[in-house]
């Protein structure tokens, strides 16, 4: 344990914008601070990205799955606040993996330029990045790369290590965006999750480069499909069906993922559960976006937009990334259907736009 007493080792927040200020008293900070996970996590490891980082953030990671349950106190009232409503006692629907249900999903190329849907998963018993060892990091590495092996027919794919890349293969993933660089932001440098970089990292993709998994980045593994053109339900089909494959072969090894049936699919950032999903669009809209009402027409279809080089970017040419904004509360499937039927709102009001006519009866309400 810390030298001192609880009393003494509250942390000083001044200027601090983040949300475990607002929720983390003395009194819950007495309670918690003795708390260990089996696997020896602390409170004080969730919290540091609250105290190193001043800015508007959440401030909590875990260190494993078990920090859910151990600190529950907290991260209940960080969950709830984040998402909008989540109290202890709500449920997370079951995982619905399934793109035959869907309505529509091929959307208008002329505007769509691309699809994209990923997700995160964490290897149970295991620590997640910011407490993880270097054993546990090489372990998850070995665990999926193998597993990634036994993916068939268009899934069959290569796993390339960051360490010791080649510089051909780094030429080609780089060209390809496929590699991800040592993550600068807050919740992976503060929290302490990228140490030992690049140490136990890797990205797996197919050899139709539609389907990813990248290996030991902000979570254990973050699973992608990914196509050009407009074609949401196959990108989600590819999705489904790959998603389902390696996790079959992550237990066919022993392991499992890392799941709760009241929060779903647990990951590092509590803003990161349930679906973990993010299903988007790269959408030309030049129209559009230059209404002022453009930013709450988003909003009001449950998405969220950034610019295509990724969060906290700008948009070039009137291209957008537009994305579901939630990930907790409902299904797999109902946010891609959200993210159809938010979508093809969207190429309504751009095509109305492009006829001279008015979109004020399209707005949502």
């Amino acid at each position: 344990m810390p030298y001192g007493d609880a009393k003494s080792n509250f942390p000083l927040y001044t200027t601090h914008q983040c949300m475990v200020r607002k929720h983390l008293t003395l009194e819950m900070y007495e309670r918690l601070y003795k708390l260990v996970t089996p696997n020896g996590v602390t409170l004080d490891k969730c919290i540091q990205p609250s105290v190193d980082f001043t800015g508007k953030i959440n401030g909590l990671v875990a260190g494993d799955e078990e920090c859910y349950t151990v600190f529950k106190e907290l991260f209940d009232a960080v969950i709830d606040d984040h998402h909008r409503g989540f109290g202890p006692k709500d449920m997370h629907p079951a995982p619905e993996l399934d793109a035959s249900t869907l309505k529509g999903g091929d959307l208008d190329g002329k505007y769509v330029r691309s699809c994209r849907i990923r997700t995160g998963r964490s290897l149970r018993g295991l620590c997640l990045p910011p407490a993880i060892s270097r054993a546990e990091r090489r372990e998850v590495e070995k665990t999926i790369s193998n597993a990634l092996e036994g993916l068939g027919g268009d899934l069959a794919g290569k796993y390339f290590p960051l360490s010791g890349m080649k510089p051909e293969d780094e030429k080609r993933l780089i060209e390809d965006h496929f590699l991800f660089q040592k993550p600068t932001g807050h919740l992976m440098t503060n929290s302490g999750a990228v140490r030992d970089w690049p140490d136990g990292r890797g990205i797996w993709h197919n050899n139709e480069k539609t389907f990813l998994v990248w290996v030991n980045e902000e979570d254990h593994c973050r699973v992608i499909s990914m196509q050009q053109g407009g074609n949401l339900k196959g990108t989600f089909e590819r999705f489904c069906r790959g998603l389902n494959e390696v996790e079959g072969l992550i237990k066919k090894n022993g392991s499992a993922f890392c799941w709760s049936e009241r929060l779903g699919f647990l990951c590092t950032c509590p803003t990161n559960l349930g679906t973990v999903l993010r299903c988007s669009v790269h959408i030309q809209l030049h129209k559009l976006s230059k209404d002022p009402r453009f930013d709450a027409i988003v909003v009001g279809l449950g998405m969220q937009k950034r610019g295509t080089a990724g969060e906290h970017t700008e948009a070039v040419d009137d291209v957008y990334d537009i994305s579901n904004a939630a990930r907790l509360k409902k299904s797999e499937r109902e946010f891609v259907q959200l993210v159809i039927d938010g979508v093809e709102k969207l190429i309504a009001m751009e095509k109305a736009l492009e006829a001279g006519k008015s979109i004020d009866d399209m707005i949502p309400k």
